[in-house]
């Protein structure tokens, strides 16, 4: 009797996945628009038993895609206010999903999600609770940690170092920095080792430049009994910073304190990196530009404010024989929009209210 109802179970999910198999098509991420941001790869599991719902799984991906959005765009100061966000309302904001790959091994179904969100509805339930959400831009940078231990007046540096040999062993996927760290050059070794009293005024430019990329964090940890403080220079964007910051009844010693460590300085640089790439929803200029129809990349200009983050909304209000004039609402001030427009090609007469596409 338990066989024959798990072969119509079987044969009623077939079923089942068939139809949805079809929804995936008609609702495929392929030809998702830029105004989305999308969450890939949500993997969920449940065991397979006589009131199995496929749907409750799919909803679980949903409340999982939306935490991870939470996550990668938003700074850990403000995410407790989206912890109550329904699953209605997070369904109201999702553009399109696909399933990825589906499995039952061991009687357990595995379930992997793409979601993407609505851009703009998502921007607008951050504005209403008042957030200020980040684009979720991904970044490699280099990074060298250094332990400085003032008990012992020596330093620690490449792999005699617990930080630097753990660093990335626990990514998550909501991360969006990347960490590049230095390989054991001898060369570099020496050099930090004779400039060891000088570390906080060091450049540690002749190290950085040998890896080709223009962001890094050098890390100096500085440990005394259980206080431990960090000197953090960082550089993104091309501005350097310095930043400090310090934990109490942390003894790194201890490989479970140096991963709470490590824990805490990632979530300091994630919510750094967020802070540069900060959306001020709040700020909404109106834009007026008038672009000849005889220009032959009128297509391109939109393709490229329809993929342009800060362009809340875009469209042409008005027409006549020789122009049309678009409305564009964008999210930051004129001289960031053409600074962008500029790095793309695109220079405007801008002597006028109505800026002229040249």
């Amino acid at each position: 009797m338990r066989l024959n109802i798990k072969l119509f179970n079987y044969r009623r999910l077939y079923i089942h996945f068939c139809f949805l198999a079809l929804l995936n098509i008609f609702f495929s991420t392929e030809n998702i628009q830029a105004k989305t941001f999308s969450i890939n790869d949500i993997e969920i599991s449940a065991p397979f038993e006589i009131n199995f719902d496929k749907n409750n799984i799919i909803d679980e991906g949903f409340l999982q895609a939306f935490d991870r959005l939470v996550l990668s765009t938003v700074q850990t100061k403000d995410q407790n206010k989206l912890n109550k966000v329904s699953l209605g309302l997070i369904k109201g904001m999702i553009e399109t999903f696909s399933i990825k790959e589906e499995k039952f091994i061991d009687e357990v179904y595995y379930l992997s999600l793409n979601v993407s969100f609505n851009k703009k509805k998502v921007l607008n339930l951050m504005e209403r609770k008042n957030i200020f959400p980040s684009l979720p831009v991904k970044k490699n940078i280099f990074f060298l940690p250094i332990i400085v231990d003032n008990n012992k007046d020596e330093i620690s540096i490449f792999s005699e170092n617990y930080i630097f040999n753990n660093w990335n062993s626990n990514n998550q996927k909501y991360h969006l920095l990347r960490y590049i760290l230095p390989t054991e050059d001898l060369e570099d070794f020496n050099l930090i080792k004779k400039n060891s009293k000088y570390l906080e005024s060091y450049s540690f430019n002749e190290i950085i430049k040998k890896y080709n990329l223009d962001e890094y964090i050098i890390s100096i940890i500085f440990k005394e009994n259980n206080l431990v403080k960090v000197l953090n220079k960082i550089n993104f964007n091309q501005e350097e910073d310095i930043k400090n910051t310090s934990f109490q009844n942390l003894d790194i010693d201890n490989n479970q304190d140096a991963d709470e460590l490590v824990k805490n300085l990632k979530t300091i640089y994630e919510n750094y990196w967020k802070s540069k790439n900060e959306i001020n929803t709040s700020v909404k200029i109106s834009l007026t530009i008038s672009v000849n129809n005889n220009n032959t990349e009128i297509k391109k200009f939109e393709e490229i404010l329809d993929n342009m983050d800060m362009v809340y909304d875009f469209y042409i209000y008005k027409l006549n024989n020789k122009n049309s004039f678009y409305k564009i609402i964008y999210n930051g001030l004129p001289d960031h929009f053409l600074k962008v427009m500029k790095n793309k090609r695109y220079e405007f007469d801008i002597q006028d209210q109505i800026w002229v596409l040249k």
